[in-house]
């Protein structure tokens, strides 16, 4: 995973996942999901799309917006939605690696500053308090 995210960094001089998105030729687009969905992405006959919950706050639609890049640079072929926790959809694997890869995208490539914690690397690199615990599963 961090080869994949590492050479998009690269490629595209950014960890901006927007800036990435539309790179890949990914359209993106602010619609209203409903309360318990957050991002979808599509990919359908070479035509790949990611829906971001309008709703949210900037932070949490940057994190949408790399959590669904996660999917299409993971699990090509795929189309997958978001939903809350508390929905009675059990997010699996591939919602914890795509997870995974927003948080490492999102950090791109800070690093820890002395005397700083993994919580406070993240609050600065604006990932949502309830994904910090994704830095440290890779």
């Amino acid at each position: 995973m961090q080869k994949i995210i590492q050479k998009l960094i690269r490629r595209f001089g950014t960890n901006d996942p927007f800036i990435i998105a539309r790179g890949l030729n990914i359209h993106i687009r602010f619609e209203d999901l409903g309360k318990d969905t957050r991002g979808i992405y599509f990919h359908k006959l070479r035509r790949r799309c990611i829906f971001i919950h309008d709703k949210l706050d900037e932070p949490w639609q940057r994190f949408v917006c790399a959590h669904e890049l996660g999917h299409d640079r993971l699990h090509p072929g795929f189309s997958r939605f978001w939903l809350d926790e508390h929905s009675f959809f059990h997010a699996g694997k591939y919602e914890r690696q795509a997870n995974q890869f927003a948080v490492w995208l999102l950090i791109g490539k800070d690093q820890l500053e002395e005397g700083e914690s993994w919580y406070d690397l993240c609050k600065r690199n604006g990932i949502p308090d309830e994904m910090h615990s994704f830095f440290l599963t890779e």
